[in-house]
């Protein structure tokens, strides 16, 4: 059996009619059977939140693909609105939606299997839409439990309808502190750029310093190294004028010159140690700049640009037509990190106009680049969005960051 994709259409206005709270004289009374309503015994309007709270995207087109044939590019509202119509009666679908979920929410259903009065279970439904936690187990197991009446009932869908409110609101305080929060990292960003470049000009510096240190000291090494040749070669004199000369004067002469030639020698080995020590002191102030410039280095990486926490698409499709060929890339980029898919057609320069309509409507948002596109490419796409009833977005500039920003500004108002 096939699912009309707009059977809702007719249950449309029995969702929001409002219900008459009957009295709460029974809700203390314990239900004798234990037998849990199947998907398409609880009321219809109930099966759109079961189906897109209890369901991801991906998972629904698995399980419908079991049993219905839909074309690779059938939207994600067309399977849902398709899973939410075969829910009203017992067939293949249902039956198989349901089997998915008894198994999905098995814990959960034996959680609450000694739970027998409507009280006990409205306080669990409670508690789990206050904390937030598997609330799709929970929605699933109340609705289809025996206990569950139609104050309950009704209570659990105006709850749903709330949350769904809450999480658009939450969105929207995202994206206002995500703004923050980059331009906070542009600032720390400046600043961090300023440090580097004053660390890699002191690092240059002390480089610099450290090689003219280190070819004085190598002018110092030879010029000692003459002086030691200078003061080996006065102590052979002295030595063999000790041995031939018997004159004891002209020997305490040599001894002397040879004594101030050590004396110079200690004063060339005493500079030599200085100056060694002050190439150590340079060494260590360049060891202190160095790990200056890696503690900067490690903020540079504490402070890296975040993950754009932006909107998620869910998997609809979104096609720019026209725009720069070389700015294609980025908004393939802007669409597929909020999750969409991105199509994309060049508005007649290349690829053929007739093409227009079949991207068109194989898409869930069109945004047009009014200024880089022909009149009559700009005419057929306004008239087959206006045809298909397709949400169209025409924009003037051809640069990325106004791509971004009309995807960001559309997506908070929302993608029908």
């Amino acid at each position: 059996m096939s699912a009309n994709p707009f059977k809702l259409a007719a249950t449309a206005s029995s969702i929001f009619t409002p219900v008459t709270i009957s009295d709460d004289s029974d809700k203390t009374t314990p239900v004798t059977s234990s037998r849990r309503r199947r998907l398409w015994e609880i009321p219809h309007k109930f099966h759109c939140p079961v189906i897109g709270v209890c369901f991801d995207v991906d998972q629904l087109r698995g399980l419908l693909a079991k049993c219905l044939h839909f074309p690779r590019e059938t939207t994600d509202y067309v399977l849902h609105t398709s899973a939410v119509g075969a829910c009203e009666e017992r067939c293949k679908t249902a039956e198989i939606l349901h089997k998915n979920l008894d198994q999905r929410f098995q814990l959960s259903i034996k959680k609450i299997a000694t739970v027998r009065t409507p009280a006990a279970l409205a306080d669990y439904w409670r508690q789990a839409s206050r904390s937030g936690s598997d609330i799709p187990a929970a929605l699933w197991v109340c609705w289809t439990h025996p206990a569950c009446d139609a104050n309950l009932e009704q209570e659990i869908f105006a709850d749903i309808h709330m949350i769904q409110h809450q999480v658009g609101t939450g969105t929207r305080a995202d994206l206002s502190l995500l703004k923050d929060l980059q331009a906070d990292n542009a600032s720390l960003q400046l600043q961090l750029d300023a440090a580097k470049r004053e660390v890699e000009a002191m690092r240059n510096e002390k480089s610099r310093e450290t090689r003219l240190l280190g070819e004085r000291v190598a002018e110092l090494r030879v010029d000692l190294a003459g002086k030691e040749a200078m003061v080996a070669n006065l102590s052979g004199q002295l030595d063999h004028l000790r041995e031939h000369l018997p004159d004891l004067k002209d020997r305490q002469s040599l001894a002397r010159r040879a004594s101030d030639a050590e004396a110079r020698a200690a004063a060339l080995t005493a500079h030599a140690s200085a100056l060694e020590d002050e190439i150590k002191r340079y060494r260590g102030m360049l060891e202190i700049t160095d790990k200056r410039m890696q503690a900067l280095l490690a903020i540079h990486e504490n402070f890296s640009d975040p993950m754009p926490n932006a909107v998620n698409l869910d998997g609809k499709s979104v096609l720019c037509v026209g725009g720069r060929s070389g700015s294609v890339d980025g908004y393939r980029q802007i669409i597929e990190q909020r999750g969409g898919r991105f199509l994309h057609h060049d508005g007649g320069l290349e690829e053929s106009l007739h093409r227009v309509e079949a991207v068109v409507a194989s898409a869930d948002l069109v945004i047009c680049q009014a200024g880089c596109i022909s009149h009559n490419a700009y005419w057929r796409v306004k008239e087959q969005c206006k045809r298909t009833g397709k949400q169209c977005v025409f924009v003037k500039s051809a640069g990325v960051s106004s791509f971004e920003r009309v995807v960001s500004e559309t997506l908070a108002e929302g993608v029908d």
